[in-house]
């Protein structure tokens, strides 16, 4: 976990900067949703990581696809391997900035444009996407909800199961960040 925490330090771009502009969080929550005619799909992880630079508005997410857990074993099992090929693809991985900057070291809510890159099922595609940030007491949360297009990275539904699965899905991220070194 110490190696993962310094790569994101690292790609944040912030070997140079104080510890207290990077927030960082271990247990980042992300789930999926797609409501199709046949039957809603979701599924949930409490096993992303994430990290923000204060100082260049930098967001770094990653987390392992296989960790999304579903109602149905099934649904998990047709999941990890035949939808996102988890061996082949193990993670998912965001990199991007705040489009305007945000002081997130003042109390205060604020909603924000982020632009970066999604690396899923071995494809990136740029997202231009809403965040809210909300800072209380030094404790900063994000909540952002977008979309992602399956034909977008290349995830393939066999036709079999077409109706069951909807081509887009309403991805939610939260995350509770703290300040590093604290």
């Amino acid at each position: 976990m110490k190696r993962l925490l310094f790569a994101i330090v690292v790609l944040l771009g912030t070997v140079n900067v104080y510890a207290q502009d990077i927030y960082s969080c271990r247990n980042a929550n992300l789930s999926f949703f797609s409501s199709a005619p046949m039957e809603d799909i979701e599924a949930k992880t409490d096993k992303g990581v994430s990290a923000i630079n204060a100082k260049t508005g930098a967001v770094y997410f990653k987390v392992p696809v296989s960790s999304f857990k579903f109602k149905k074993k099934l649904m998990e099992e047709h999941f990890n391997e035949n939808y996102l090929e988890t061996e082949k693809y193990p993670y998912a991985e965001y990199k991007g900035k705040f489009a305007s900057p945000v002081d997130i070291t003042k109390d205060g809510t604020y909603d924000v444009a982020v632009e970066g890159v999604l690396s899923l099922h071995g494809v990136d595609k740029t997202y231009k996407e809403k965040a809210t940030i909300t800072v209380q007491n030094g404790k900063v949360t994000t909540l952002s909800k977008f979309n992602v297009r399956l034909e977008d990275h290349k995830i393939k539904i066999p036709t079999l199961v077409i109706k069951n699965i909807a081509e887009v899905v309403e991805v939610t991220v939260n995350a509770t960040y703290a300040a590093s070194g604290k």
